[in-house]
């Protein structure tokens, strides 16, 4: 067992701390290890990630959820040399990697002293088996010569669409035929079809803001395919802003800066993601800088991508922010519910031979709304085991496979948004809701909020008692079920409940 299959399955902590006297479950799995004759190799493995949960979990504390997630959780705990006292921690790219060792370096080496006496040093990389990134040549483009001669491996074979799509970085499948528009995103699909037409855009550059997972990257590779249809041996490039810093640097140390420049003034449209990456190193702002006012002088086209508006990136130089918001800032706003029907709806064209219930696709919709890429990594997920379990699906298949997405994307509804929704659809005074009036128009709607507190919040009984002037939990069980039985003979009711459920949720 390899210590970084180990460490996939979740980087969290341990549960308690060394003083406990109950075994913490990855001591268990080391007991249990050691009595199934895993010693050496495996031991060691489950030592150290046991180790790297309870640092990562102290590191977090300190740095905050923030930092951790983006630059601590990443990391991959390597080998150990015994001899040296050497450990080796991975992250998945230069950039993360020369980032984490510049600010986390004597950190990260001080705790594994502490929870490690042997450990002496601390030496952060990249995994060796990660994806190399091909540079930012074209095909045409002349390759410098290479420092050492090495013999030439054997031909592959090659895919004709590979060669097609491989010069820019565009993904093949991210086209506005798959992109499904709605209110929150259509004027920046509008602004992207614009920059990708013939006629000169309006404005430049296109500065598309969206959170994590809502189309943001889509488009960009949208625009790069339609572009290229609409202009034949254009010269398009798609590319992250962590690339861009990693190929500067590169360029910079191998002293080849003026081939770098002119290869990347040279794209009739360079497409850049991530943005908000362009951090701390005041030579790649420059340079990116310099790239902007080119490309724009010289009437190309330029896209860039973020999580955030210009004017809230941190650690960007004001003329860089002056330059990226001169064009078009187009907001993808959070799918709504009807936009997130429509992209499973759309989705599911390509599972054809599966069939998914209406109350699937709406209990999806509803549930998973944080960002789109989950939506439909939820839906392929369910499709997937059904297809290979046999299973049809249904509403209690989606609910038991899909319990972590299901459970991340669920807002907390409290019991206070829960009343005064009710007193507002209803007409009565919040006051009403732990008063002691009997009368029907106040008794009614009370109940509906019980009803409604108990299905979507995790409180007890008792606990929503408390809420409605202290009533006792018999109370609330009563409501709950006569609201439940009203439901299934009472069109009107059961079309109150619908409304509010959609009022809360959405």
């Amino acid at each position: 067992m390899k210590i970084d299959e180990y460490m996939q399955g979740g980087s969290g902590g341990r549960g308690q701390s060394r003083g406990t006297s109950e075994p913490t479950p990855s001591r268990k799995g080391r007991e249990s290890a050691a009595r199934d004759g895993g010693a050496g190799e495996d031991q060691d493995a489950l030592d150290l990630a046991a180790d790297w949960a309870d640092i990562s979990q102290g590191l977090k504390k300190d740095l905050g959820s923030q930092l951790h997630s983006q630059w601590i959780k990443p990391i991959q705990v390597g080998s150990f040399c015994k001899e040296t006292g050497t450990l080796d921690l991975f992250l998945p790219t230069e950039f993360s990697a020369n980032w984490v060792a510049d600010r986390f370096s004597d950190r990260l080496s001080l705790a594994w002293k502490i929870a490690r006496s042997e450990v002496r040093q601390v030496r952060i990389g990249v995994h060796p088996r990660r994806r190399a990134m091909p540079d930012l040549r074209m095909p045409g483009d002349s390759a410098p010569a290479p420092r050492a001669a090495a013999p030439a491996p054997a031909p592959l074979p090659v895919d004709p669409l590979t060669v097609a799509t491989a010069h820019n970085g565009l993904d093949p499948s991210l086209t506005f035929a798959e992109f499904v528009t709605g209110s929150g995103n259509v004027l920046a699909v509008n602004a992207a079809q614009r920059m990708a037409a013939l006629e000169t855009p309006q404005f430049s550059p296109l500065y598309l803001k969206a959170s994590t997972g809502q189309g943001k990257t889509h488009l960009l590779h949208a625009i790069g395919h339609a572009y290229a249809a609409a202009k034949p041996g254009a010269r398009i490039f798609y590319c992250s802003a962590e690339r861009f810093m990693i190929e500067f640097v590169q360029a910079m140390r191998q002293h080849e800066m003026i081939e770098f420049k002119a290869r990347l003034r040279s794209f009739d449209l360079l497409l850049v993601d991530d943005i908000q990456f362009i951090i701390g190193k005041a030579s790649t702002q420059e340079e990116f800088l310099h790239t902007i006012d080119a490309l724009l002088s010289a009437g190309k086209r330029l896209v860039v991508a973020a999580d955030r508006a210009p004017q809230a990136l941190d650690g960007v130089e004001q003329r860089l922010l002056s330059r990226l918001s001169m064009g078009l800032v187009a907001d993808i706003q959070p799918a709504d519910i009807e936009l997130r029907r429509k992209i499973l709806q759309h989705r599911l064209s390509r599972f054809a031979a599966t069939a998914v219930p209406d109350d699937v696709i709406e209990f999806l919709a509803r549930t998973i709304n944080r960002n789109v890429r989950e939506l439909v990594g939820g839906l392929n997920k369910l499709i997937a085991y059904a297809q290979l379990t046999g299973q049809p699906v249904s509403l209690q298949l989606a609910e038991e496979q899909l319990t972590d997405i299901l459970n991340a994307n669920r807002r907390r509804i409290t019991i206070d948004e829960i009343q005064r929704a009710v007193c507002q659809f209803y007409r009565v005074d919040r006051t009403e809701m732990a008063s002691k009036r009997r009368a029907r128009a106040v008794v009614r709607p009370r109940q509906v909020a019980m009803y409604l507190a108990k299905v979507l919040t995790p409180r007890s009984y008792p606990e929503i008692g408390r809420k409605f002037g202290g009533r006792d939990h018999s109370t609330v069980i009563h409501a709950v079920r006569l609201i439940e039985e009203l439901r299934t003979r009472d069109a009107d009711m059961d079309g109150d409940v619908r409304t509010l459920l959609r009022q809360l949720e959405d």
